[in-house]
């Protein structure tokens, strides 16, 4: 088995930080306000939920350090997706481009 797909399904919190690195890498607030833009305001991610997440992600080999920039806030840690992280991410895409094929074709009475 595909060791991407062991770690599959993410939860949503998991799947949007991914996305949000895959642009640039970023800070944890910067984080917290891309989610809650690309998803239209729905999912909200606190403080504690993200940094226990950022540490997980980090501890699958997912995310990692970044160094910053010179001149920024040193106190503000960056984070970066891996080469896995980006492998997790589509292979999480394609599982869920999988389901909506699914449900679209049972809401309109196909097999």
């Amino acid at each position: 088995m595909d060791k991407s797909k062991q770690i599959l399904p993410l939860t949503e919190a998991f799947y949007y930080i991914l996305v949000t690195l895959c642009a640039e890498p970023s800070h944890g607030y910067g984080m917290m306000q891309e989610v809650e833009r690309m998803s239209g305001g729905r999912l909200k991610i606190g403080a504690g939920t993200l940094y226990t997440a950022l540490n997980t992600l980090q501890g699958k080999g997912l995310i990692e350090p970044y160094p910053g920039a010179e001149g920024t806030d040193a106190r503000r840690k960056l984070y970066a997706i891996t080469t896995s992280g980006r492998t997790v991410l589509a292979a999480e895409v394609e599982r869920l481009e999988e389901l909506l094929t699914a449900g679209r074709h049972a809401l309109n009475g196909r097999d």
